[in-house]
């Protein structure tokens, strides 16, 4: 493992250009302007460098010299630390685990719809997507708080949620009109420059 990760001088990333747990990591990067490479991951085609590195052959997978990390939450604490400026978790211990709680949360109750979205059981597909809509709706208020999530200035938790809602259109979900204040959120995540570097071509055209 060491010996492959030793031959990459510049940080590199192990990336779907349509998996949203790669994205946020993208977007946390370029949120911090650290210069990393890219290697595409396609569905059904895993490089042998990343079989090699990372037992569960997932994405996104970081490399960095002689490190090597896997799982989305892992990889963006790590780089939040690894590059402190601008922070985007809080300093406190008590505010830092209200985050983690925040993202566990997202994770569990929004993300877990991902996998059956994607299935091709339409079934599946129009539970997910109320269960999904519905969670999203009744989240709406917290969304009107702050600027950010329950935060003047965008955190890990925003760079969990943007990729998400920027799949909503691709995934067939129309949020109810009560939820405007998530809509106006979205576009304000939308709008950072960072967001729009985190880009790949397949997610630019998820939205038309």
């Amino acid at each position: 493992m060491a010996l492959v990760a030793n031959r990459r001088s510049v940080m590199t990333l192990f990336s779907s250009p349509i998996d949203p747990y790669c994205h946020r990591v993208r977007i946390v990067l370029a949120e911090k302007g650290i210069t990393f490479e890219t290697s595409p991951v396609e569905s059904g085609s895993l490089p042998e460098d990343l079989l090699d590195i990372n037992p569960y052959h997932s994405v996104p997978t970081l490399v960095d010299r002689e490190l090597v990390l896997y799982d989305s939450q892992v990889i963006v604490e790590y780089l939040d630390e690894r590059f402190p400026h601008p922070p985007l978790m809080p300093v406190d211990p008590v505010s830092r685990a209200k985050t983690r709680l925040a993202m566990h949360r997202i994770d569990a109750d929004w993300y877990s719809q991902v996998d059956e979205l994607e299935s091709g059981d339409i079934k599946r597909i129009n539970k997910a997507r109320k269960i999904l809509a519905d969670s999203l709706a009744s989240s709406a208020e917290v969304f009107s708080f702050k600027p950010y999530f329950l935060s003047d200035d965008l955190t890990l938790v925003d760079c969990a949620i943007a990729p998400l809602l920027w799949r909503l259109e691709q995934y067939g979900i129309d949020l109810p009109p009560q939820a405007k204040v998530i809509h106006e959120y979205a576009e304000r995540v939308f709008a950072r420059e960072s967001f729009i570097t985190s880009l790949t071509e397949q997610e630019e055209e998820m939205r038309v």
